[in-house]
This record gives C-alpha cells, structure tokens and sequence, in this order.
C-alpha cells in the first residue's frame, strides 16, 4: 500500500490485512483509509484468488480509533467543522464494502478496539479477540456520538440497555466480558490469537464460498425484513446456491460419505 499504513499479505485464499501504524495504535487516519481502500481493490479483484480475510492490527492494539491529528477533520468545535461529512467520505465508502464482501471476513482484535476501531472490530462475521484486549466505545469522552455503524450494530449483539450503558457510559470492556454478552465469538490468549485465526480463516476458505458471502447478505439483511421479505431473500439466494459447482459437490461427497472438495464455485 503506497502510505504504508496498511499491510496486505495474500497466502493462497486467506488474506490477512493489518492496520499499521503501531506508533499511534493503529488510529485510522486519512492515508490509512486510502490503503484500505486500495487493499479492498486487490481483495475485490478476480484474479486475487481469496476467498477469506482477517483483520487485525500491528503491534499493541487493533485500532485506538480516529487519529485526530491525521487530516480528517478541521478545527474540532469550529463553525467550519462537520464530522458527519468526514463519515460520508471517508468511512462510510469502505464499511459498506466491507459489509458487501463476496466472502467471509474474520476480525481478529489485538489490545484495544476504540471508537471507530470498535466498529471495524464488530464488522467481522467471526471476531476473535486476545485475553488482554478490550472494546470502548470511547465517542462520549471527546464530545461526539457513536458512529462507523456501531448503533446499528451493538444492540442488535448485546441488547439495548447494554448498547447504551457502553455508549453513555465509555468503559471499558474487557473481552472475556464481551464473550458472556454474546458480543464477540472467541477469546484466545495473546500468543495464540493470529493462529486460531488464520486456523479459521483456512477452514472458511476451503468451504463453498458462494454460498459463505450469500449467508453474510442474508444476515445483514435480517434485521431490516419482514419474515416475508426474509423468506423471499432466501428463495432468491438458494437459488443462486443450488447452481454452483459446490452444491453438485456438497452433495456428491455426501452420498460418497468422504469430506465436500469446494472449489468456491
């Protein structure tokens, strides 16, 4: 990545993409979101082959939020500010396609996830986190709202009144918590997070990777439908499932009772 703030290391179909720039604990900056985009471009391409990616971050903590002093927004409190339109240009292009991802996406969250680096933490369709690392809704304590989707995403994980307590309140929790409160999918210890993760991220790549990204639209969707609206959601993708090569294969392997060989086609 030309800014040198994100780093894209592609190993057959897993792809791991780290947030760097360890000195600032990967605070999101305007050329860290640059190299994100343009890693989502290669991830994105035909020809990349990948069919998982894992997020996570250099050094001592996964992302400590907005970098404040990197050139997203002007004089905070002044007339001429407008942190929302800092959101529509800037974070929420590269959300959205990571919602859209064909395939799935794995967040392995090192230290500390705060702010906006909490929301690309809860982005992951399986979030893994280390013993020692934390999440923080951090906003309050600087005067702004949450935001980056978190208040569509956290009540929806942990319940309303919890939602709101990390919010109003900005402590921290810790990740062992966030696996009672169904916040999370795994803790692991420090040493051994990157390993379960790329562990995971080689099962998902070996499955039916079509069907994988069809799954992550109908969650995504679920909570905005009706039953009816979801029902015909999963008519149109079961459809779309039902003429891969790794249906005929899924179900080939069944009858031969031996492991599905997909192909992610």
């Amino acid at each position: 990545m030309k800014n040198g703030k994100v780093k894209l290391d592609i190993d057959g179909p897993v792809a791991v993409l780290t947030l760097n720039d360890p000195s600032a604990l990967n605070s999101v900056s305007v050329p860290m979101l640059e190299d994100i985009q343009a890693a989502l471009d290669a991830l994105e391409a035909k020809d990349s082959g990948v069919r998982c990616v894992i997020l996570t971050g250099e050094g001592r903590g996964f992302c400590a939020g907005a970098n404040l002093g990197g050139g997203i927004s002007k004089e905070p409190g002044s007339s001429d500010s407008d942190a929302g339109d800092v959101l529509e240009r800037f974070y929420h292009p590269i959300l959205k396609r990571l919602r859209d991802l064909p395939f799935p996406m794995i967040t392995a969250v090192n230290g500390v996830a705060a702010g906006v680096g909490m929301s690309f933490a809860l982005m992951g369709d399986m979030i893994l986190a280390a013993k020692s690392s934390y999440f923080l809704q951090a906003f309050r304590r600087i005067g702004l709202v949450p935001d980056g989707g978190s208040t569509y995403l956290l009540p929806r994980l942990v319940g309303l009144a919890r939602a709101k307590e990390l919010s109003l309140m900005a402590d921290k929790l810790p990740a062992p918590t966030a696996l009672e409160w169904g916040l999370i999918n795994r803790v692991y210890e420090d040493d051994a997070l990157m390993g379960e993760a790329r562990k995971l991220a080689t099962e998902l790549a070996n499955g039916p990777t079509v069907a994988l990204g069809l799954i992550r639209k109908l969650y995504w969707n679920s909570p905005l439908n009706t039953y009816d609206d979801q029902l015909d959601l999963e008519r149109q993708s079961q459809k779309v499932a039902g003429r891969t090569e790794d249906f005929g294969e899924g179900v080939k392997a069944f009858f031969e009772k031996r492991p599905a060989q997909f192909k992610g086609k």
